[in-house]
């Protein structure tokens, strides 16, 4: 079950787009290649692909930090002109300030967009709360571990209430178990937001447990190769949903289609 409703239009188009890049010997390297996508309002997409097929310059692209070649990006229907407020970030690297605690972390954001200190702790505070944290409020980044900092990056984002949500191989840094806990916990955060997230990750597990629709990339150039449906249930358990046999099924499926690409990259 998604959470964007029939006929509530897309968060995020790519309508045809390629991006080369040109290098200072004046060598040119294409990226993406009639690359074509569309993220409903509520939706939850994950992109695979093998190593440089242009998974990471997608977000670039709906950041608006890269801008394509050919072909157009929109973000809720209207072409992209520098950073939108409407996103969030969650990244491979944590993106917490280390000389401040966790409230403060937390709270950054919403001070930054203009709410007044007292109630952007208190917002922080709830946040906090909300990752399972309300004990390390006054702890700082290098007291906790890798899990826990995660979880202090998922309250810095979702405090901002975004509509669109970038993660960027969030979890790859984690050991196998938090992983699993933090792939429960953004799933239990994202469900009640109506948010839309694009996700990239190299592990084809993690895309299919999590997302409505898996989007195949080829080698580069990247391309769109194929798109799976993904019409398990939700809510989701990761630590359940691994052994259902429609699972199994998809992740023999789609990685047919990734081991082609592996073996071209």
């Amino acid at each position: 079950m998604k959470n964007a409703t029939p006929g509530s239009g897309s968060a995020i188009d790519f309508d045809n787009v390629s991006l080369r890049f040109i290098s200072q010997d004046g060598h040119a390297t294409v990226a993406l290649r009639n690359f074509s996508m569309s993220v409903a309002r509520g939706e939850f997409v994950a992109i695979v692909g093998p190593t440089g097929c242009g998974k990471s310059t997608t977000l670039n692209m709906i950041t608006g930090l890269l801008k394509p070649t050919v072909g157009t990006v929109k973000i809720m229907g209207q072409p992209i002109h520098g950073i939108d407020p409407r996103i969030g970030f969650v990244f491979q690297a944590d993106a917490v300030f280390p000389w401040k605690s966790v409230r403060e972390n937390v709270a950054a954001g919403p001070m930054f967009r203009g709410k007044p200190k007292a109630e952007a702790h208190a917002l922080a505070d709830e946040w906090i709360r909300r990752v399972g944290l309300d004990k390390f409020g006054d702890h700082y980044p290098h007291q906790l571990s890798g899990g826990m900092r995660k979880r202090v990056a998922l309250a810095q984002t979702f405090i901002n209430s975004p509509e669109i949500l970038l993660m960027d191989e969030p979890f790859s840094a984690l050991d196998m178990q938090t992983r699993t806990l933090m792939q429960d916990e953004l799933l239990q955060l994202w469900s009640g937001t109506g948010g839309s997230v694009v996700f990239i990750t190299h592990d084809l597990e993690e895309a299919i447990a999590l997302a409505d629709r898996v989007f195949v990339l080829t080698a580069r150039p990247g391309t769109l190769k194929r798109v799976y449906e993904i019409d398990l249930p939700r809510p989701r358990v990761m630590s359940q949903v691994r052994y259902d046999p429609q699972f199994i099924e998809l992740s023999k499926r789609i990685w047919d289609d990734l081991r082609e690409e592996v073996a071209i990259h």
